[in-house]
């Protein structure tokens, strides 16, 4: 025994990594990356009506919730510690039309929410989007013109609806059309309407990705898509591509960047981090959360271990934060703990 020992420090030079993993004290001793509350940003789904939560089926345990029930959950949710909400509507199939024009109604149902939830829970962050895709009859996030999704016209929109959304209270406008240009022209409407104040999270690089099937069901788009989102999403290939998106939006005045999906774009975090350092920004997508929760449903995963795995991953890939339909399992989970 003494000899093997003596071969293994002659191997290892007598450096043990297992030194440090040795009891549960070394080891939060030398932790790398932690999650906390802090971390977390959880998006929710509006419907209109009053005192409904209405189950989404392909995400368990996530509800779509009319502007009285996203008010209670605000108030639940600050009181965990999580800093922001996340807002996303599903309106009346009345309501949309090609243009999406119901997205520049000041008393739609994202901006009723918003001021209802900033009223009685003004120490939340509201973010909100002013892409389309919830507004148009068509499911793309952009203006429909014949078969061209218009950059120009869908941009001058979106600037108008996120100042919109700034009167309501929005604390930050996240644009995740990736129409070119976006970002610059929201920040000089903003800017404009006196809103100096109200940020950018800016979907830096959204990749055209097969994981949003059950967003898409949770905001009623996902029937009414003609043709797909390729000629504005980013290839899931392009990793240089990506990178030189989030370039422009910096430059145009982005406050924040986003990556979304999640998980299978470890590496563009890093990369957008290394490159910029702002505040970094994933989104664990619908597709991801529904297929930890169907895993561990069948017994096939631990879903509680896996579900801070996951989240702690974009912490070691650099992200200071991640939109998660997991918030509040994780922050009633760090409150027990």
């Amino acid at each position: 025994m003494e000899n093997k020992t003596h071969l293994v420090d002659e191997i290892t030079g007598h450096r043990r990594m297992r030194r440090n993993r040795k009891a549960d004290w070394t080891r939060r001793l030398v932790q790398e990356n932690r999650l906390t509350v802090d971390d977390l940003i959880w998006p929710i789904f509006l419907i209109p009506g009053t005192g409904i939560l209405e189950p989404i089926p392909a995400m368990p345990g996530v509800n779509r919730m009319t502007v009285d029930k996203a008010v209670e959950a605000a108030k639940e949710a600050a009181d965990l510690g999580i800093p922001a909400l996340a807002t996303f509507p599903n309106i009346e199939m009345e309501l949309r039309d090609e243009t999406g024009s119901n997205s520049l109604e000041k008393n739609n149902l994202i901006n009723l929410a918003t001021a209802a939830i900033k009223k009685a829970v003004p120490n939340i962050g509201v973010i909100t989007d002013v892409a389309l895709d919830p507004f148009t009859s068509h499911g793309h996030d952009g203006i429909l013109r014949g078969n061209e999704i218009v950059n120009d016209e869908t941009v001058e929109q979106v600037a108008l609806a996120a100042v919109y959304q700034a009167d309501a209270g929005a604390d930050i406008i996240a644009p995740s059309e990736m129409m070119d240009g976006r970002i610059g022209a929201i920040r000089q409407a903003l800017d404009a309407a006196g809103h100096q104040n109200v940020g950018i999270m800016s979907y830096a690089t959204k990749f055209s990705s097969a994981f949003y099937g059950p967003y898409r069901e949770a905001i009623s788009t996902g029937g009414l898509l003609k043709g797909d989102k390729k000629t504005y999403y980013i290839d899931p290939a392009n990793g240089t591509e990506a990178v030189r998106d989030a370039t422009l939006d910096v430059e145009e005045g982005a406050d924040m960047l986003m990556v979304k999906p999640g998980l299978p774009y470890l590496d563009i975090c890093w990369r957008l981090k290394e490159a910029f350092g702002l505040p970094t920004f994933a989104y664990q997508v619908s597709g991801e959360y529904a297929m930890i929760k169907a895993a561990a449903a069948n017994g096939w995963i631990d879903g509680e271990r896996v579900m801070l795995e996951t989240l702690l991953a974009f912490k070691r890939a650099g992200c200071d934060g991640i939109l998660t339909y997991f918030a509040m399992d994780v922050a009633k989970h760090l409150a027990r703990k």
